[in-house]
């Protein structure tokens, strides 16, 4: 499982995540994706611990509680769809045939 957190500090680092997510088991991985076009930070995270139970009692213990000045917002990441599945066929003309 992943943790989503939402509403992040622009001046969140990942040793600030990982600090705190430290609190409540070991950290297995941290990243704080970046705009592709500005390379500035985009307001959230995701962390991954190594036991699913600490994970749960982080999302529970840190969920709407106030972080660097914002209110975070925790929860279970939800894996993204994948885009560019299978396309449909390619319409024809349109109009009427004789």
């Amino acid at each position: 499982m992943t943790i989503y957190i939402g509403n992040l500090s622009f001046q969140a680092e990942q040793e600030h995540l990982f600090d705190l997510f430290s609190e409540y088991g070991e950290v297995k991985n941290c990243s704080l994706p970046l705009d592709r076009e500005t390379g500035r930070k985009r307001g959230f995270a995701f962390v991954e611990m190594v036991n699913d139970e600490d994970e749960q009692k982080a999302i529970d213990d840190l969920q709407d509680v106030e972080w660097m000045g914002r209110m975070i917002r925790v929860s279970k990441a939800t894996p993204r769809e994948r885009s560019g599945g299978p396309r449909g066929g390619g319409g024809g003309g349109g109009g009427y045939r004789n």
